[in-house]
């Protein structure tokens, strides 16, 4: 049987939080997640926190892409990257006792690359198409425009992944003016997981991430400042139709929620698992799919940020039946905002959700990844009896107050067609 994990934290000498999950697994995790996303990006240059993590495989002041690419895949591991709106994450899964190696290649590329003239026009080229690739995907891309213009005016707004315009803008100059501004002690924290003890763990970590720089001890070259980010403001509701030409017509419907801070987070997240989650039982599933045969697919889900948060709700069906599926959808949330549930519906509910976290928790490198974004925003991770209880003492009034955020005359609706 596995051991539970054991979760500690410490600093480094340079001021940089570590977390250590001790676990009886002989597959290692070790990486960075930093608080610098799409949100962050230099002014104009949508796309730029992307395409750092993109380009920081290129070439540090040690290494050739070449080496980089060879150095953790040559002990059968992976080195794997992601952007968000709000973070980056750098990391690698490896076998048992390579850690020093991931440790040492991980400090590498955050801390010395060098963004080659050469690797940053080839790379150029692959965003491009990678662009390209979701405009060609209608069910993407409306998700995309819906976040432009429920977030308007805000740098929330804008596609991760930019456009072809700032693409062009991008040179190593600016890359490295990025890793200067944002990759430092105060905005990381370097995370571990696997079965070597904390202290070793700790060694190690000093020996390669002491070297990340200390924030405010460097200014890009360039002069740029990092803004700080303001709360972007709330706008009217919307209700949009763009003609595509398209066969299947795709419909976003999404409001403001609390951020990743509220305690309503809770009970919003649960509500919006019950309505639109993974499970087959879903409210929306057996409304829109199982009774009616209106859609293929529907789901519901929450995007909390650190001073706001997202709630939407997709579904494709014919365009001739998207009315008649958002009269479905209103009614449902209609209910939900103005009738409690009841004792015996929630406990159901509860226990639906509870064995939903626990076999998603199954998932180690997702868990991974989860605890240090809980670390980076929150400052420790909340654990699996924590949240129990947590998740237990929701009550109907919760609830209640959860779904008059859901309303329908709060939703902004997008369809393309």
């Amino acid at each position: 049987m596995a051991m539970p994990p054991v979760i500690t934290y410490f600093e480094l000498s340079n001021g940089l939080r570590c977390v250590h999950c001790l676990t009886g697994a002989a597959v290692e995790y070790c990486g960075v997640s930093v608080d610098a996303g799409s949100r962050d990006d230099f002014p104009g240059m949508d796309g730029l926190a992307h395409f750092v993590e993109h380009t920081i495989f290129k070439g540090t002041t040690h290494r050739r892409s070449w080496h980089i690419i060879n150095r953790m895949e040559s002990c059968g591991g992976e080195l794997n990257a992601y952007t968000t709106k709000e973070s980056t994450v750098v990391y690698s899964v490896f076998p048992y006792g390579n850690f020093a190696r991931a440790a040492e290649l991980i400090s590498d590329l955050v801390c010395n690359s060098v963004f080659p003239q050469k690797e940053i026009d080839r790379e150029r080229e692959v965003v491009a198409d990678e662009i390209s690739s979701y405009l060609d995907m209608p069910s993407e891309a409306v998700f995309d425009d819906f976040e432009d213009l429920i977030f308007a005016g805000s740098p929330l707004g804008h596609n991760i992944l930019g456009n072809e315009e700032s693409l062009g803008k991008f040179t190593p100059e600016v890359c490295r003016d990025y890793l200067t501004a944002y990759y430092n002690n105060k905005r990381m924290v370097m995370f571990y997981a696997g079965p070597m003890p904390s202290e070793k763990v700790r060694r190690v970590a000093e020996r390669y991430f002491a070297s990340v720089p200390v924030a405010g001890a460097a200014m890009p070259v360039s002069g740029i400042d990092v803004l700080k980010r303001g709360k972007p403001s709330v706008r009217p509701c919307f209700d949009e139709i763009r003609d595509l030409g398209i066969h299947q017509a795709h419909t976003v419907m999404g409001a403001r929620i609390p951020d990743m801070f509220s305690p309503e987070r809770h009970a919003v997240a649960m509500l919006v698992n019950m309505l639109g989650g993974p499970g087959m039982n879903s409210l929306l599933n057996v409304a829109l799919r199982e009774k009616r045969g209106l859609v293929y697919s529907v789901d519901a889900s929450t995007s909390l940020l650190t001073d706001t948060g997202l709630f939407t709700l997709y579904f494709g069906c014919d365009a001739d039946d998207v009315e008649r599926c958002r009269d479905v959808v209103s009614g449902i949330l209609s209910d939900l905002a103005s009738h409690p549930i009841s004792n015996v519906r929630l406990d159901k509910v509860k226990r639906q959700y509870l064995g939903q976290i626990a076999v998603a928790s199954d998932n180690r490198e997702n868990a991974v990844l989860s605890m240090a974004r809980s670390v980076l925003y929150h400052g420790a991770v909340v654990s699996p009896s924590e949240r129990t209880e947590i998740i237990k003492s929701i009550t109907p009034d919760d609830m209640l107050r959860a779904a008059s955020y859901l309303a329908p005359e709060r939703l902004s609706v997008l369809t393309f067609r």
